[in-house]
């Protein structure tokens, strides 16, 4: 099939934003006659769910801090749902567990979300975090928890199983994608608006431009001309702190315990919710009892067999280098990061025996593959999704990404000309405006 010179829509990226974006506009504009699946193209310069999409944890919650977040992963636990069997989504549910500097925040999350109506179970005091535990998990033992939030939707997702399933879908309503095209520039006409995309195959004029590109998305703010460094308002005295980066990076470590995931079962033989614990207890090595930390420290874990094992991670560290500097392939094989190494599994094997006695013992299990990766973070840690060049809609996710499927339908309504109050908080003029989302007590920078 011949290259194509021309499509009223192109969509960058193969992944969770851009599949979702793909699927959901073409079932919009079929719906209001105007259009079809067929005039939209899907540009990957790899394949379907090869970059974080395809390798995140595959966590869905409701977990934030933040009201904007809670109500727009409400909307897309329900998109989660609308479709479980396609999406391999399992609804297990979601578990924060935390100390008492979190006690706060976790209250206020619980409450919000019965103001939505979104249900869930908190549970406070350490005696009673404890009972509650252990009624779950007879060989709980985390210590320091003095409050627990039991979110009963959310779960997980199998990543390749999912991103499939919605490329079907796509492709089902007419959506062509093309993996292995690599776009090297977005063509601006005499008004700024995008004319054209550029690829390493050829030219594509086109009406509007869908950038869902993840971790690279500085490669393609880049390419809009837009800026490096931007100034925010300090909502708490109103003057402006100048030449903020727009873009830093963190490197998130994962990795999967080689252990039967049956082993990871509740009292009563069901698979459990997904596990988060954030504790301020002096964390100590498994192996020889050594400390490895006395300061506040979280992981999260469940059983997976799409990973075939107990998969997870732990808070992130920033990435000291210029944005320049990092890889141009964070999810490549020559990224440092990509693969974890051997303090992080220590680590992360010895909180999770912290956790529950059955995983001490289990570090040499540990499997070195693939996991994690780079993710590229707004000044504020939170989204982005707006329209830039007149006709190019950015979804800068700031790493929230694959939970966060609803996000396409609501972009694809924007598209259409519907203008949705849940990405209004998520507008780019937030930073001038010092319209910025509260900061919770977590050591995960996305809570």
């Amino acid at each position: 099939m011949a290259f194509p010179t021309k499509s009223p829509y192109v969509i960058i990226g193969a992944g969770i934003h851009g599949l979702s974006t793909a699927y959901h506009l073409a079932v919009e504009l079929k719906a209001r006659g105007k259009g079809s699946g067929e005039d939209i193209i899907v540009l990957d310069k790899s394949g379907i769910g090869a970059g974080a999409s395809g390798i995140a944890c595959g966590v869905v919650r409701n977990n934030y801090f933040q009201p904007a977040m809670r109500e727009l992963m409400a909307h897309s636990v329900k998109v989660w749902e609308s479709d479980a069997e396609t999406y391999s989504y399992h609804p297990v549910g979601y578990m924060q567990i935390s100390c008492e500097s979190m006690h706060d925040d976790i209250r206020s999350i619980y409450e919000q979300q019965q103001v939505i109506g979104y249900p869930s179970t908190f549970v406070e005091g350490e005696k009673d975090c404890m009972n509650y535990m252990r009624r779950i998990f007879d060989d709980w033992r985390a210590q320091n928890i003095t409050s627990v939030l039991h979110e009963k939707s959310g779960g997980y997702a199998n990543n390749t199983k999912s991103m499939y399933g919605l490329a079907g879908k796509a492709e089902y309503e007419g959506v062509r994608i093309m993996t292995g095209v690599e776009v090297t520039d977005l063509a601006q006409d005499s008004q700024g608006a995008i004319k054209s995309v550029q690829t390493n195959k050829g030219s594509i004029d086109c009406d509007y431009v869908v950038v869902g590109a993840g971790p690279w998305i500085k490669q393609f703010w880049d390419m809009l001309d837009l800026p490096k460094t931007i100034n925010i308002k300090d909502p708490a005295n109103g003057g402006m702190i100048t030449d903020v980066p727009m873009w830093v990076y963190w490197c998130l470590e994962e990795g999967t315990l080689g252990i039967d995931p049956e082993t990871q079962k509740t009292n009563d033989g069901k698979v459990p919710p997904v596990i988060h614990v954030d504790t301020d207890a002096p964390l100590f090595s498994d192996e020889d009892g050594a400390l490895i930390t006395d300061e506040q420290w979280g992981i999260y874990y469940k059983p997976d067999t799409h990973f075939g094992g107990i998969q997870g991670g732990a808070a992130p560290y920033k990435v000291e280098k210029n944005p320049d500097e990092v890889a141009v392939d964070p999810y490549g094989p020559e990224s440092p990061e990509f693969i974890v190494g051997p303090e992080f599994a220590h680590m992360w094997v010895s909180a999770l025996s912290h956790c529950q006695k059955r995983f001490s013992g289990t570090l040499s299990k540990f499997k070195r593959e693939p996991s994690g990766g780079i993710g590229a973070f707004t000044p504020d840690s939170f989204p982005v999704f707006d329209i830039f060049r007149q006709n190019c809609y950015v979804i800068a996710d700031s790493n929230h990404g694959y939970k966060m499927l609803g996000v396409g339908k609501l972009v694809a309504e924007e598209i259409c000309g519907d203008r949705s109050r849940l990405l209004e908080p998520h507008r780019f003029s937030r930073f001038e405006e010092g319209k910025l989302h509260p900061v919770s007590n977590s050591p995960f920078p996305w809570s």
